[in-house]
C-alpha cells in the first residue's frame, strides 16, 4: 500500500484537473461549434449508457424477489451476481452508448456533408471513425468529473479517478491525438486500449471486486428492522453498485465495440449468461444459502407485559422467529414444523428495533420462565407543577443486559442512578425517531435496581376529553426489554430443528434467547 500526504495528493489532482481543462478548452476552441456540439453529444452518450445500464440492472433487482424462492439468491454464490446484474448492466450500457453513438453519427454526417471534397462512401466511414473517437473521449469527461467531485470533498478514493483518467488520456494523446483539424480521423488502435487500461486495471480490479462482494455480504443482515425494508431494496443497492462499476470500467472498451462487429456477439452472450443464471436460481441448482454462508435468524422466547401497567393480568408468552436477511421464512418454518405462523399481522417492538415480518407461536410457551423474572417499572414520585418531575424505579430482576427507551416527545431530560451513583448524568438526552435508547450490559454481579429521574417538557394544558382521546393512540413513556441467557424448552426444540442454512446472528442491539418486554404509559 502506498501512503502519501493529503497535500501532495491535492497538488497532483489539481494539476491534472487544470491541465485536462486547458486541453479540453483548447480542443473545443479549435473544433468550433461543431466540436462543442459533438462534445455535448458524447457526454449524452455517457449519460444514456448510465441510464440504460442502471435501468436494466434495477429491473432485474425488482423482478428477482417475484420469481425466486429467496430475494437474494446470490448470497452463497456471489458469482451469480455476474449473470443476474453484471450481464444486464453490460447489455444496458452497450445499448445506451450505441444510442448515443447513432445520435452523434447523424450529427457528424450533417457536418461532413458540407465538405464537397470527400466522396459519400468515404464520408460515411469518416463519420463512424469520428463518432468512435468521441465516445472514447467521453470516458475522459466521466472520470474528470469524478476526480473533481472527489477532490472537492477530499475523498480518499479519488486516486482511482486519477488512475483511470491519466493513463488512458496519455495513451490516446500519444497514439491517437489529432493535432490539426485538417487531419482526418483514423480507427482507434488496439495498442491505445492495452496501454491505457493496463495500469487502471492492475490498480483497481481487486478493489471493485471486493466492493461488490462486501455489498453482497451486507445483504445477509441488511434488514435492521425485519420486514420494514422492501425485499427488492438490497438487490437494488447491489445492482446499482455493479452497474456503476460496469459503466466506469468499460466505458473505454465499449467505444471499440460499435465498429468492430462484436456488438451482436456481446448482446447474445450477455442474454445467455443472464438466462443461465436465472435457470440456476429457479431450479435450485445453486442454493441461496449454505452452511458456510447462512441466513441470519433470531429465535427469541418473548414474555410481553407491555400495556398492562397497573393491571393484574398474565403477560403474553410466545416464541418469535425473525431474520435480518430479506425474504420470507416459509421454507424454514416448514422444515422446523413447530406450529409457527408467519406474516405481518404481529409487530414486535424489541425497543432497539422492531419486527414487522416474522414468525411466532403460542404453543408450549408457558414453561422455562417465571413471574419472578419479569422486570418492573414503578413510579415512586410524580410531582406536577410548572416543571413536572417523575421518579421511576427499575428492577430488571435476573437480567444484567437490558435496553430502555425514553419518549423524547414527552421527556426533556433525564438522569439514571444506581445506589446514588450516576450512571447517566443530566444533560445527555438525544433523540432518534422520537426515542432516546439506553443499553446496559453487565457481569454476573452487576446491579439490577436503578432509579430513573424524568424531567418533562413544558406543554400547554389539555382538556380531559383531549387526554382521553389520545390515550389509545399515544406511544408509551418508557419501553424496557430485559434479556436473559436462557433457552426455554420450546426454543430448544426450534433451535434443534433449525435448517443447516440458517445461523443465529445477534448484534449488540439483538435480544438473547429469552426476552421480557415491559412499558410505562404516559398517563400512568
Amino acid at each position: 500500500m502506498i501512503v502519501y500526504k493529503q497535500r501532495f495528493a491535492t497538488m497532483i489532482q489539481n494539476s491534472v484537473m487544470l491541465q485536462s481543462s486547458l486541453i479540453w478548452m483548447t480542443s473545443l476552441l479549435m473544433g468550433g461549434s461543431a466540436g462543442v456540439i459533438s462534445f455535448g453529444l458524447s457526454c449524452l452518450s455517457a449519460v444514456l449508457m448510465w441510464l440504460f445500464s442502471i435501468g436494466l440492472a434495477v429491473l432485474v433487482a425488482f423482478i428477482l424477489p417475484q420469481i425466486a424462492a429467496s430475494p437474494v439468491p446470490y448470497v452463497a454464490n456471489p458469482l451469480l451476481s455476474i449473470g443476474l446484474f453484471a450481464a444486464p448492466a453490460l447489455l444496458g450500457a452497450l445499448i445506451g452508448q450505441h444510442l448515443g453513438f447513432v445520435i452523434l453519427q447523424r450529427y457528424l454526417s450533417f457536418v461532413y456533408s458540407k465538405r464537397k471534397d470527400l466522396a459519400p462512401d468515404f464520408q460515411a466511414d469518416l463519420v463512424k471513425l469520428e463518432a468512435e473517437r468521441w465516445l472514447f473521449k467521453a470516458g475522459f469527461v466521466q472520470w474528470l468529473f469524478l476526480l473533481i467531485i472527489g477532490s472537492y470533498y477530499k475523498l480518499g478514493s479519488s486516486y482511482l479517478a486519477l488512475v483511470w483518467l491519466v493513463p488512458p488520456a496519455f495513451a490516446y494523446g500519444l497514439l491517437e491525438a489529432t493535432l490539426t483539424p485538417v487531419r482526418l480521423p483514423r480507427p482507434l488502435k488496439l495498442a491505445t486500449l492495452l496501454i491505457g487500461l493496463a495500469v487502471p486495471i492492475l490498480v483497481s480490479a481487486g478493489k471493485f471486486i471486493r466492493l461488490a462482494e462486501t455489498m453482497i455480504g451486507i445483504v445477509v443482515r441488511y434488514d435492521r428492522n425485519p420486514g420494514s425494508t422492501p425485499e427488492w431494496m438490497g438487490n437494488v443497492v447491489v445492482s446499482m453498485v455493479i452497474a456503476a462499476t460496469v459503466c466506469l470500467t468499460l466505458v473505454y472498451i465499449l467505444s471499440y465495440v460499435h465498429l468492430s462487429g462484436a456488438k451482436w456477439s456481446i448482446i447474445l452472450a450477455t442474454i445467455a449468461v443472464s438466462a443461465l443464471s436465472v435457470i440456476f436460481v429457479l431450479s435450485g441448482i445453486v442454493p441461496p444459502f449454505t452452511e458456510d454462508t447462512a441466513r441470519a435468524v433470531n429465535v427469541v422466547h418473548v414474555v410481553d407485559s407491555t400495556g398492562r401497567y397497573g393491571v393484574n393480568q398474565d403477560p403474553r408468552s410466545y416464541v418469535s422467529l425473525f431474520s435480518l436477511t430479506p425474504g420470507r421464512l416459509m421454507t424454514e418454518i416448514e422444515h422446523i414444523n413447530e406450529g409457527l405462523t408467519c406474516g405481518r399481522q404481529k409487530d414486535v417492538d424489541f425497543v432497539t428495533f422492531s419486527v414487522k415480518y416474522g414468525c411466532w407461536t403460542y404453543d408450549d410457551t408457558k414453561t422455562g420462565w417465571s413471574e419472578s423474572d419479569t422486570p418492573t417499572l414503578h413510579v415512586d414520585r410524580d410531582i406536577k407543577g410548572d416543571e413536572r418531575f417523575t421518579q421511576v424505579s427499575i428492577n430488571t430482576k435476573t437480567s444484567t443486559r437490558w435496553s430502555l427507551a425514553i419518549n423524547t416527545g414527552e421527556i426533556e431530560n433525564f438522569m439514571l442512578k444506581e445506589n446514588s451513583a450516576e450512571l447517566v448524568p443530566f444533560g445527555n438526552m438525544s433523540s432518534l425517531d422520537g426515542w432516546h435508547v439506553i443499553q446496559f450490559s453487565g457481569g454476573k454481579d452487576s446491579p439490577r435496581k436503578f432509579e430513573l429521574s424524568l424531567f418533562w417538557k413544558v406543554k400547554p394544558m389539555q382538556s380531559a376529553a383531549d387526554v382521553d382521546g389520545e390515550r389509545g393512540d399515544q406511544p408509551p413513556l418508557l419501553k424496557l426489554r430485559t434479556d436473559v441467557d436462557r433457552v426455554t424448552p420450546k426454543v430448544e426444540r426450534i433451535l434443534a430443528k433449525l435448517p443447516a442454512w440458517c445461523s443465529l446472528f445477534g448484534k449488540s442491539t439483538s435480544p438473547l434467547t429469552l426476552a421480557f418486554l415491559s412499558s410505562l404509559p404516559i398517563h400512568f
